[in-house]
């Protein structure tokens, strides 16, 4: 049997975040007008063209894949997206495109099938990544868009049952009560987020792998490059900031803990990341960010429903051969500040720990639940190569209890 290829991490690039405009799109964000497909192409093709720049020999027609995580694939969603955007970025039709939907581990699934396909000798070049422009389809749209059309939607009467409809905010107010978090806990976490986050945009750590997007809407050319979610406040005036996220509404529970301040924000968003065999980068003289050394998912309780990553995170570190320790990043989602601090606890590092997410998290620059993983593997990989460390590891729970992890480390 043939050995298994070694998988290298070319590039990746994100869009700029905007706010959803879930509430209300006059509240919306600078791209709650914009199309997903528009956006995914701008991002892969923001990607190809960094490659080019670096080796004009670059050829496209190699692209064996395009694998994008998005969850809700309905109205311009839909249809299979990865090959649309794919096209629609003038990728040669040769290249395949599938979507991929693993609830909010579907951008660092998309990655892992991309690896694995390189890793048994499917191809040397894969793109991948992941889009959701929560403004238009939020969570369960899905669903509720066939109900609302009238199609014979039969869903089944045991799902009540599985704890699948309880919703996330429930559960992370469940995990807080059991691990006895206070407020000042959760608040206090999801403002270093915050501050992490304003400070890596203020040393440029984004701008640097941020595609630039236009679009146009009612006449109207927007360009969007920068994100628009950081909150200087966190950082300008840390304990008065921190007494306003005190004062917010717990909407989850009467008099509970899980505030807007210890959430992930709801956003919109893309990112593309450029795989290959170590052979091809090499002999195309492209020097990598780092390596993917091992992958894993697991599933949980569907209550709480956010603690899946655990055993992914001990099932992939024990596939790479290290241990936490040998971690210089720590990326958990930070889907709710509760859940990370019981990974914190029971996968033995600090819940304050400087290896975690030091360029900032889903609280401070938001969810985009398809291309969440793929935006915060980004983060990681750049980071990792700009800090000259050895390894990382990114863990995300996803909805009804499933997590994913997957481990890098430097060439």
């Amino acid at each position: 049997m043939a050995s298994l290829k070694e998988v290298v991490v070319v590039d990746a690039v994100r869009s700029a975040i905007g706010k959803s405009g879930w509430k209300g799109m006059e509240k919306g964000g600078q791209l709650c007008q914009a199309s997903a497909q528009d956006l995914m192409a701008n991002t892969l093709r923001g990607l190809l063209e960094r490659v080019h720049s670096r080796c004009p020999k670059f050829n496209e027609a190699e692209i064996e894949n395009v694998i994008i995580g998005c969850l809700s694939q309905i109205g311009e969603q839909g249809s299979n997206i990865g090959r649309i955007a794919s096209l629609l970025a003038g990728i040669p039709n040769e290249a395949a495109g599938c979507t991929v939907n693993q609830y909010c581990n579907s951008g660092l699934k998309a990655i892992a099938i991309a690896a694995h396909e390189i890793m048994v000798g499917e191809g040397d070049i894969m793109i991948c990544g992941g889009v959701e422009i929560m403004s238009h389809y939020g969570m369960m749209s899905d669903i509720q868009v066939a109900m609302q059309a009238n199609y014979p939607v039969r869903m089944s009467s045991r799902l009540t049952e599985s704890g699948m409809t309880v919703p996330q905010g429930v559960c992370a107010e469940m995990i807080s009560a059991d691990q006895g978090h206070t407020r000042e806990d959760l608040e206090r976490f999801g403002m270093w987020s915050m501050q992490k986050a304003v400070e890596a945009e203020q040393k440029g750590w984004y701008s640097d792998h941020i595609v630039p997007f236009e679009f146009t809407w009612e006449g109207m050319t927007r360009k969007v490059e920068k994100d628009e979610v950081l909150r200087a406040k966190a950082v300008a005036d840390p304990e008065a900031y921190l007494q306003n996220l005190m004062a917010l509404p717990t909407p989850f529970k009467d008099n509970g803990l899980v505030s807007p301040g210890s959430s992930s924000q709801i956003v919109d968003g893309a990112a593309a990341v450029l795989l290959m065999s170590g052979a091809k980068a090499e002999a195309l003289g492209l020097d990598p960010l780092c390596r993917i050394v091992a992958c894993a998912v697991a599933g949980g309780a569907p209550v709480p429903m956010l603690l899946a990553p655990i055993p992914a995170v001990r099932k992939a570190l024990e596939r790479a051969g290290k241990t936490m320790d040998d971690m210089d990043i720590i990326a958990p989602n930070e889907a709710f500040a509760s859940p990370l601090l019981q990974f914190a606890d029971e996968l033995g590092y600090g819940r304050f720990d400087p290896r975690v997410n030091p360029t900032g998290g889903a609280i401070a620059l938001g969810h985009p639940i398809g291309a969440t993983g793929a935006i915060y593997f980004g983060e990681m990989v750049h980071h990792l190569k700009r800090t000259r460390g050895k390894a990382g590891i990114q863990m995300l729970c996803g909805g009804g209890g499933v997590g994913i992890a997957a481990v890098v480390e430097a060439v």
